[in-house]
């Protein structure tokens, strides 16, 4: 995917040690790029760095410590592009929401994040022309029993990403959202061990293009991040299989 022009390009990306991360790193890594990978479990992450040719440097990083993000920032060079996939999932019922639920949720959904980037801006991190994508969820739109927290966690973040592509595009930076649906990771097989076969049929007969996998998503993350999207900023992008057809 030379057409990408993203050889040598130098990309950070959060939550890298499993899931759509994983993926995203796995695939940039294959089409040349120089990435940069954080996230907590130092262990995937080394083994991340085993996987692919163009892993340039290992942080890991806690994301809920504002000093850690610190040292994040100090420590990477400047990036033509961030992809922002740590994330947490709380279900939890709405009549029992506290201000202890509210903070576990958004300190890693959406704190984190934010102090992240703003940082990466203020430390002139990030070049003129970069791309920043954020992954957030179907979910934000078509929220489900339970969700409150992880929905409007995700909605701020979308919000976040279209106050960035305003402020920013006078330097040319790019700031996108990619919203999947259901996709084929460690959260959702949990998710999937906890239902009966029956339940999952009815989960699987709403999406006419079946569950997604991560490089549905790592695909359209990396196009973000490409030249060939340079004309897209402050969009937030559907990745559902055809989930939400029906719900317009």
């Amino acid at each position: 995917m030379e057409f990408l022009g993203l050889r040598n390009k130098k990309i950070l990306v959060t939550g890298a040690s499993s899931g759509i991360g994983k993926e995203t790193c796995q695939l940039l890594s294959s089409i040349g790029a120089d990435i940069y990978i954080t996230g907590r479990n130092i262990e995937r992450l080394e083994e991340l760095r085993n996987d692919c040719e163009n892993v340039k440097q290992v942080i890991s990083a806690d994301l809920t410590d504002d000093d850690a993000i610190e040292s994040l920032v100090e420590s990477v060079p400047m990036l033509d592009g961030v992809v922002n996939c740590a994330g947490i999932i709380f279900p939890f019922p709405v009549k029992f929401i506290g201000e202890k639920h509210i903070s576990n949720v958004f300190r890693i959904n959406f704190d984190a994040q934010v102090i992240l980037n703003s940082m990466l801006f203020r430390k002139k991190k990030i070049q003129k022309s970069a791309s920043i994508v954020f992954v957030s969820s179907v979910s934000s739109q078509f929220p489900y029993e339970g969700g409150s927290l992880y929905t409007s966690s995700k909605a701020a973040i979308e919000a976040y990403s279209r106050a960035i592509a305003l402020e920013y595009a006078k330097y040319s930076i790019r700031s996108n959202v990619v919203s999947p649906g259901l996709v084929k990771t460690k959260i959702f097989d949990k998710t999937m061990e906890a239902s009966s076969q029956e339940e999952l049929e009815n989960y699987e007969k709403n999406y006419p293009l079946g569950f997604g996998d991560p490089i549905d998503v790592a695909n359209s993350i990396v196009f973000l991040l490409s030249d060939r999207s340079r004309w897209i900023t402050g969009q937030n992008l559907i990745l559902d299989g055809g989930l939400t057809l029906g719900s317009k």
